[in-house]
C-alpha cells in the first residue's frame, strides 16, 4: 500500500510539474515524454496479460469473445504502419485521446474487481492495475497540454460507451471476462503507443520508415 501511494504521489508531482511548466517546453520534448508514458502503459498491459495467462482455464480459450467485441472496436483506426503514416497529426492525436478516454471506466472496474479475482496472483494484478490507472491519468494530462499546441482539430474525441457490469458469477466466466477486457486494453495500448511514436518521429523530422 505504501509503495502504491508513493508511486501515485510521484506521478501526481510529475503531472503537476507538467501543468505548471510544460507550456514553455517544445513540442518535440512533450511528444517524447508522452511516448515514454505510452510505452510504459503497453509494457504494463503486456505484463498483466502474462500474469492472467499463468492461471487461465483451458475452457476459457474457447469462451473468449472475439477482438471485434471490444468496446473500442467501432473507432476507425489505421490497421498497419503504412496506413498510420497517411493519417494527419491532429487526427492521430484525436484517435489517441479517444482510445485513452474510453478506458477510464473499464480500468476502474478491472481495478475494483481484481482483489476478488479467483487467481493466485490477484494481489499483484491489482497493484499493476492501480499503476496502470495512474499512468493512464498522467498520459491523459500530458495529451491535454499537447492539444493546446497542435490546434483545435486535435481536440475532437469520439465517444466510445462502455456497458460495464458484473464480470461474472462463476470462476471461469470471471476469469474469461477479466482476461478479455485486459486483452482489449493491451491491443489499444499498442495502438496508442504506435501512434504517439509516429507523432514523435514526425515532430523530430525522422524519416517515416524509421518510425
Amino acid at each position: 500500500m505504501a509503495q502504491q501511494k508513493s508511486i501515485g504521489t510521484r506521478l501526481h508531482l510529475a503531472v503537476l510539474c507538467m501543468v505548471v511548466s510544460c507550456q514553455a517546453i517544445g513540442l518535440n520534448d512533450l511528444l517524447e515524454r508522452a511516448a515514454q508514458r505510452s510505452d510504459k502503459l503497453h509494457s504494463l498491459s503486456t505484463s498483466l496479460m502474462s500474469d492472467l495467462d499463468s492461471h487461465f482455464p483451458p475452457l476459457g480459450r474457447m469462451l473468449m469473445p472475439r477482438p471485434s467485441m471490444c468496446h473500442t472496436s467501432s473507432l476507425q483506426t489505421p490497421n498497419d504502419k503504412q496506413q498510420t503514416l497517411r493519417v494527419t497529426e491532429n487526427e492521430l492525436l484525436s484517435l489517441i485521446r479517444s482510445l485513452l478516454q474510453a478506458w477510464s471506466s473499464p480500468l476502474f472496474q478491472l481495478s475494483s474487481e481484481a482483489p476478488n479475482l479467483p487467481h493466485p496472483a490477484a494481489s499483484a494484478i491489482h497493484s499493476k492495475l492501480r499503476e496502470l490507472q495512474d499512468h493512464t491519468q498522467s498520459l491523459g494530462d500530458g495529451l491535454d497540454i499537447l492539444v493546446s499546441k497542435m490546434g483545435p482539430s486535435s481536440q475532437l474525441i469520439s465517444a466510445l460507451p462502455f456497458n460495464g457490469g458484473d464480470v461474472g458469477q462463476d470462476k471461469t466466466s470471471r476469469l474469461v471476462n477479466f482476461n478479455f477486457l485486459m486483452s482489449c486494453f493491451r491491443r489499444d495500448s499498442h495502438k496508442i503507443d504506435s501512434f504517439l511514436k509516429v507523432l514523435r518521429c514526425r515532430a523530430a523530422k525522422i524519416r517515416p520508415e524509421a518510425c
